[in-house]
């Protein structure tokens, strides 16, 4: 008897082989594109890497604001304490003060100081002198680059009751000097004024840049039915540059309870007196997390400030798509 001895090929699903064909080239054309732009992802690497080790890495120790942390026992042995340090923060006689005056300060740099460097923008576009524009733009690029140490010293050398320069002057003419510094009444002002002046300059670059991609022809065609240089702005450049405005202005919103941290803890300094209108998160976690240690709370109130963040940027970007279909996605 004899026997045969028979072989079964292997049948393969329909398509199988061109779905990982198409996958390898796909692949392949994805490795080809990196190599030709590699010099791009190398000038991206040092931003990318940044973000990677000072903004996501740091995310695991969000599970602190869960903990009793304690620094001999480390992150996981400290024991879990659920939602304590919320509780306390948010029954704490101290949140809605805090609240109130970020609020406040952030509102009044969101009125006045977001609009400044616009405002700015638009003046030097329409500066014709090549000089004196490029001088302008030097002076009010440079504050920036003065740290908030240095401008609490020039603050204190010209509004100072004792060695200040406005306190001479005003007793040279026989007046009586108004403290400023330390004041609760002229606090507010001393912040939003320093920091529009240190950051006009450097806030408007954007907006330069955005008014120099604007289409020549769109000012001849005004030109040519007769607008003025008002109308121009009003009509020609404030229109193309509006969504650059909406995505900083959301950029904006969504730090609406970060403050700048350093410039309030120069001017405020050790002075308690200014706590009830310059006091704000930062300032105060500054204290429960450097000067009592509570380094849980403290991570609490920033996790806090976070989702707040999140949803601020995200309920604005989702008005801005609304509205004008400007947002940030």
């Amino acid at each position: 008897m004899s026997t045969r001895l028979t072989s079964k090929a292997t049948v393969w699903p329909a398509g199988a082989a061109g779905v990982g064909s198409r996958q390898q080239t796909e692949f392949a054309r994805l490795l080809r594109r990196i190599w030709y732009y590699r010099y791009i992802y190398l000038l991206m690497l040092p931003g990318l890497l940044y973000f990677l080790l000072f903004r996501y890495v740091p995310m695991w120790g969000v599970i602190v604001a869960f903990q009793d942390f304690r620094l001999w026992q480390g992150v996981f042995d400290s024991p879990w304490v659920g939602f304590k340090h919320f509780q306390f923060f948010f029954e704490g006689p101290y949140f809605w003060r805090l609240f109130r005056n970020t609020l406040v300060i952030s509102g009044l740099n969101l009125l006045i100081v977001f609009p400044a460097p616009i405002l700015l923008a638009l003046l030097l576009n329409e500066v014709r002198h090549t000089v004196y524009k490029r001088t302008i733009q030097t002076i009010s690029y440079l504050p920036h680059f003065i740290s908030w140490v240095v401008v609490g010293g020039m603050l204190i050398y010209v509004f100072s009751v004792n060695v200040g320069f406005v306190a001479r002057l005003m007793a040279s003419w026989g007046m009586e000097p108004i403290p400023v510094l330390g004041n609760a009444k002229s606090f507010l002002p001393l912040v939003v004024g320093s920091a529009m002046w240190k950051g006009i300059g450097w806030g408007a670059i954007i907006y330069l840049a955005a008014i120099a991609g604007v289409n020549p022809e769109l000012y001849e065609a005004a030109i040519m039915d007769g607008a003025n240089r008002l109308q121009r702005v009003l009509y020609v450049t404030l229109p193309s540059i509006a969504p650059v405005i909406v995505i900083m202005l959301i950029l904006q919103i969504g730090q609406l309870l970060d403050v700048n941290f350093f410039q309030l803890l120069i001017l405020m300094g050790s002075d308690a007196s200014l706590y009830e209108v310059g006091d704000v998160f930062d300032t105060w976690v500054y204290r429960m997390a450097f000067f009592q240690g509570q380094m849980s709370l403290a991570t609490a109130v920033g996790l806090f400030k976070g989702v707040v963040g999140l949803i601020l940027i995200w309920g604005a970007n989702r008005l801005a798509n609304r509205i004008s279909d400007s947002g940030l996605w």
